[in-house]
C-alpha cells in the first residue's frame, strides 16, 4: 500500500515538472517598458512586469510639463498679478504672484508663467 502511494506521488511529481519549464517560459519573455512621467522604467526582466502581458501599459506622451512649457509667458504690467488656473470649479484657488524681479514667474499649481513688461 506504501508502494502505491509512493509510485502515485511520483507520478505526479513527475508530471507537475513537465508543466512548469513552459510556465517559466511564458513569464520569462521579453517585455519592452516605455518610460512614464515620473521617469519610471522597469529592467526588462523585472516581475512587476508580468500584469501587462495581456495588455500592453499605456503611458500618455504628451506629458503636462512638456504642454505647459510651449505655452508662452503672459506679459502683464502690474506688480502683482493672480492666477485661478480657468474658470471657476475647473481651476485652482487664487494665487498672487509678485512680478518685481525680472524674469518669468510661475503659477505653483497650474505652471502659468507671466512676465512684467518692460523689465531687462
Amino acid at each position: 500500500m506504501i508502494n502505491k502511494f509512493i509510485r502515485t506521488y511520483t507520478r505526479s511529481v513527475t508530471q507537475r515538472r513537465n508543466v512548469l519549464p513552459v510556465f517559466n517560459r511564458f513569464l520569462s519573455n521579453k517585455i519592452e517598458d516605455t518610460v512614464t512621467h515620473t521617469g519610471q522604467k522597469w529592467e526588462s526582466d523585472d516581475y512587476r512586469l508580468v500584469r501587462f502581458t495581456n495588455a500592453p501599459k499605456q503611458v500618455n506622451p504628451n506629458w503636462a510639463i512638456n504642454l505647459i512649457a510651449e505655452v508662452p509667458p503672459k506679459e502683464v504690467t502690474e506688480r502683482v498679478v493672480w492666477c485661478d488656473g480657468g474658470s471657476g470649479p475647473e481651476g485652482h484657488p487664487r494665487i498672487y504672484i509678485n512680478l518685481d524681479k525680472p524674469g518669468d514667474h510661475s503659477c505653483g499649481y497650474c505652471g502659468l508663467r507671466f512676465v512684467k513688461k518692460g523689465q531687462h
